[in-house]
């Protein structure tokens, strides 16, 4: 999956937190176009990750579900190490993790589970 689809994707994920998701709520969020949200959904209804029909409200599948929670816990523990461990500015660690959360092998981000772990058990 590409960077741009995963940002798609965990976009409808954090909408849905907050009730229906539409095309338009989406657009105004990336601030991409409309068009550009209809043919992003479009491959993520091919791959069965989301559900939409024209002129409806986005939801995300089963097998949506599991990918787009994949992708905000990866966000969300890159944000936290960059502010917490490396200590970076909430603003651009948030910036950062958004942008290294698509890079990182799943090697690397292991390894720096690991190394926050042992960090946070050194500190106590």
């Amino acid at each position: 999956m590409t960077q741009s689809l995963e940002d798609y994707l965990e976009m409808v994920s954090f909408l849905a937190d907050d009730g229906e998701v539409r095309v338009t709520d989406i657009a105004a969020r990336l601030h991409v176009s409309k068009p550009s949200v209809l043919t992003a959904l479009k491959l993520l209804e091919d791959q069965g990750l989301i559900e939409h029909e024209r002129y409806r409200t986005v939801s995300l599948t089963q097998r949506g579900v599991i990918r787009a929670e994949e992708i905000r816990d990866r966000h969300s523990f890159l944000t936290q190490f960059l502010r917490d461990v490396v200590g970076v500015k909430a603003d651009i660690a948030e910036k950062d993790a958004c942008k290294m959360e698509h890079l990182l092998s799943e090697e690397t981000l292991l390894k720096m589970k690991t190394f926050a772990k042992g960090k946070m058990r050194s500190e106590r």
